[in-house]
């Protein structure tokens, strides 16, 4: 596990952070009073849209794996909950490497003692922020051979990013550092599907500090251009290879899609 001395701030308890909201929606204990307000004043689909998009990382990391891919640059990874993405590839592929990335110290702090790799694998941290694409793929080229395909994995982190600071750039130049035959794997949240709840939400995380970006669904599948989205394409997330096909999925207000990178 690995940070930068330099831009590892101390945890402030005083302002909520997006990773520690999240533990709270899942039932995590590793929040603080100021994040568990933000949590409690959010309606309780917010719960629902937590623990969705937690499984539909659990589904796409489990298909990926089952096609091969042994490479995964998690960012925005949060508070380890497991089982973490490392623990579900490296059931299929015990030798697989991951490198995770948050820009909330307390993660860093629960990543040293709680990420622990299959023996023949490989688990490794860096404390980044997304908007320092740059910095992330330099760490992780210590990490993960960029000869060979990597899935990235963004899940549930660019709404957190605004328009005004290039979220589609950023992905843009992500995906561009990766070699042909990686993945992306994607979530966000909605602001067409349930406008007055996404609303609600919008306005309860800016009362706590935080400012989010929820996008229509042709705002999301720009992330995706040029890539070649995989079966079922881009859909809300319990539609997203659902553990019990010819069931009805519940709904859901986020939008999730995994694509091939050419």
């Amino acid at each position: 596990m690995t940070t930068d001395p330099q831009s590892a701030p101390q945890i402030d308890t005083g302002k909520a952070h997006p990773a520690r909201v999240y533990d709270w929606l899942l039932g995590g204990k590793d929040n603080y009073p100021v994040d568990e307000a933000v949590g409690e004043k959010l309606p309780p689909e917010a719960k629902d849209a937590a623990r969705q998009n937690r499984q539909f990382m659990h589904r796409a990391a489990t298909w990926l794996a089952g096609r091969g891919i042994d490479q995964f640059l998690d960012i925005g990874t949060g508070i380890p909950t497991a089982p973490n993405l490392h623990q579900i590839v490296q059931r299929t592929v015990p030798a697989a490497k991951v490198v995770y990335t948050d820009n909330d110290p307390i993660v860093l702090r629960h990543a040293e003692a709680l990420l622990i790799s299959h023996p023949d694998g490989v688990t490794d941290y860096i404390q980044a922020d997304v908007r320092q694409p740059e910095a992330i793929v330099e760490h992780a080229r210590h990490v993960l051979d960029f000869g060979r395909p990597i899935a990235l994995s963004l899940i549930a982190l660019m709404h957190f990013v605004p328009d005004e600071q290039d979220a589609h750039g950023i992905v843009r130049d992500l995906v561009a550092t990766m070699p042909s035959g990686s993945h992306l794997v994607l979530s966000h949240a909605a602001s067409d599907l349930y406008p007055e709840l996404a609303a609600q939400v919008t306005a309860e995380y800016a009362k706590g500090g935080i400012k989010l970006g929820f996008r229509t669904r042709p705002e999301v599948a720009r992330f995706f251009d040029g890539l070649d989205l995989v079966a079922p394409g881009l859909v809300t997330a319990t539609e997203w290879n659902p553990p019990t096909p010819g069931e009805t999925p519940e709904g859901s207000g986020i939008y999730a899609a995994v694509a091939r990178i050419p």
